[in-house]
């Protein structure tokens, strides 16, 4: 029996718009992200640089972009949010234990705030014991410690414990620790589905 679910935020609540990012990019002239760079991610999701840091990398391959462009191009990732999922979520957080634990960055969580609004945001943060960035715990999925983090920290039963996410790499993990896990198939698959995942113990 499930007392606890453990969401991803990218692609389970807000949409995410990948092919976007990659075509703003493509015009300030950057074919595709590259290891340097997708290096540089790396640290900074796990809060090791600052966002300034981070954009100014760029400038490497993108001598004729500006800082201003390169940041815009960098939040084209960040889609909309359905009402409807928000409205599901509410409705769970009256079951279960809630929490949500993403891979991101400042910069992203900034422009999610600043779309969506304060009262949105706010309804949306209520529904949770407590919201993990990466970037505040200085490390990141599919790293072990990060799930016993929060296991420890609040006392979770992994058997009792579903964690959801879009990447089979970090349902993996977190299965490994004794977790439920559902790999949610973007395009495929809504979270709002949950009840329908019959191999789930809710």
């Amino acid at each position: 029996m499930i007392t606890t679910i453990i969401f991803d935020f990218g692609d389970i609540f807000i949409n995410l718009e990948k092919e976007a990012q990659v075509e703003a990019f493509k015009k300030l002239g950057l074919p595709s992200p590259n290891e340097d760079l997708l290096a540089k991610n790396d640290l900074f999701e796990k809060g090791k640089i600052s966002a300034i840091d981070f954009i100014e990398s760029f400038q490497k391959y993108l001598p004729n972009a500006s800082l201003k462009e390169i940041k815009e191009a960098w939040n084209t990732i960040i889609g909309d949010f359905p009402l409807y999922r928000l409205e599901f979520l509410q409705l769970l957080s009256y079951k279960y234990k809630l929490f949500l634990l993403t891979n991101t960055d400042e910069i992203h969580i900034n422009r999610f705030e600043h779309k969506v609004g304060v009262s949105f945001f706010s309804d949306f943060y209520q529904c949770f014991e407590k919201v993990y960035y990466s970037y505040e715990m200085g490390m990141r999925k599919p790293d072990a410690a990060i799930y016993s983090y929060i296991l420890n920290k609040h006392d979770l039963n992994p058997r009792k414990t579903l964690f959801i996410d879009d990447k089979k790499v970090n349902t993996d993990a977190a299965e490994k620790l004794g977790m439920q896990v559902w790999n949610l198939q973007v395009g495929q698959e809504d979270v709002v589905d949950l009840f329908n995942q019959k191999h789930l113990l809710l």
